[in-house]
């Protein structure tokens, strides 16, 4: 073999050792999950041992499956509103502090499977096995009861459509499960950005909107594939970091209360929280007595504790910098916890059920 040939398979045996050592490191990164500096520091601060949550208030009057839930995220004017959408064809709108039905909002299709509030109250939108995200005005007080209400149809979408958030009130962001997101302007109905490097179906969407947040530009998203991806909103369909460590489907995302971070819930029986500035999983959610999947998860305001719904009927609170959940103050339904949400002051969280309630802790 010539000098030249030598030379390349000495190059390929230093690659193959290469890859070994990153593959082993990875296995490590897994086992120890290693914190930065501020986690470590972090895991010694003694945070409350309880979480105080307690059952306040019961929203009674879906038919169906209640598939997703979402505050009204209007900060000018905090209010107890919030939006529901179930397999009984309905879009719900409630005062959660009264648990009156403000708006009943009638849907060309029962098979709804996400709902959201603009930023300024003013708009919802839904989607569902329809592929359309339907957004619809909220109707001012004392009007809508009984009228018709009309609907603003996006279409593009070749799957159904898994999530939606109102980056403002003329953008929306869906995913779908034709494994893309779309960034839509929601007066033209036409998409401005499409996303789609996932190689399975999109389940969820996060956006933040911190007025201060480092990441304000951005949106994360967490597919059947495993991985979770974080995307610019000026950079069309250009992935600015996938996130990788789940061993099954991703079905929720959302955002750290500061933007540096975010967690993911999977079919893996796991939560996952993944630091944005250091590019790795900081740490890991889970119990050896919880076998079932993650359907939702959110942050309070503080960002000490995370709440994830399950499929064994329950919601549990998670200590993020610990770790652990708090066993004593689980919340539970008499059926799947398909959505959680937690009100944007921190003052009130909602879990949504295929029981057909939605319950409000305080």
């Amino acid at each position: 073999m010539s000098k030249k040939g030598d030379d390349v398979a000495a190059m390929k045996e230093e690659i193959k050792k290469l890859k070994e050592q990153i593959e082993a490191h990875r296995e490590q990164d897994d086992e120890e999950q290693p914190l930065t500096e501020a986690y470590k520091e972090a895991k010694d601060i003694d945070f409350p041992e309880a979480c105080n949550m307690r059952y306040r208030r019961v929203l009674k009057g879906h038919f169906g499956k209640i598939y997703s839930m979402h505050w009204s995220q209007d900060h000018t004017n905090p209010s107890y509103h919030l939006v529901s959408a179930s397999q009984d064809g309905k879009l719900i709108i409630w005062n959660a502090f009264t648990t009156n039905k403000l708006h009943a909002i009638p849907l060309r299709s029962s098979w709804v499977m996400t709902c959201a509030f603009s930023p300024s109250g003013q708009m919802v939108a839904c989607g569902g096995l329809d592929n359309l995200c339907s957004v619809y005005q909220v109707p001012k007080a004392g009007e809508g009861n009984g009228k018709k209400i009309a609907a603003s149809e996006l279409a593009q979408h070749e799957g159904y459509l898994s999530c939606c958030r109102f980056i403002d009130d003329t953008e929306i962001i869906t995913s779908s499960g034709d494994s893309s997101c779309i960034l839509w302007d929601v007066e033209s109905k036409r998409p401005k950005s499409v996303f789609n490097d996932h190689e399975g179906d999109v389940m969820s969407v996060a956006i933040t909107n911190q007025k201060n947040c480092p990441n304000n530009n951005t949106f994360v998203s967490g597919s059947c594939d495993s991985r979770a991806k974080l995307w610019d909103y000026r950079a069309k369909n250009s992935c600015v970091k996938t996130f990788e460590g789940h061993e099954s489907d991703i079905n929720s995302v959302d955002f750290f209360p500061d933007g540096n971070a975010f967690g993911t819930g999977s079919d893996d029986s796991s939560c996952r929280l993944f630091d944005i500035r250091s590019y790795c999983q900081v740490n890991k959610f889970a119990d050896d007595k919880i076998l079932c999947g993650i359907t939702s998860l959110t942050f309070s305001k503080t960002g000490v504790w995370m709440f994830a719904g399950y499929d064994d009927y329950n919601c549990w609170a998670w200590n993020v910098p610990g770790g652990e959940h708090y066993q004593d103050n689980h919340m539970q339904h008499e059926n799947r916890v398909s959505c959680v949400g937690m009100k944007p002051d921190g003052l009130a969280l909602c879990t949504g059920s295929w029981d057909t309630q939605l319950k409000i802790w305080a």
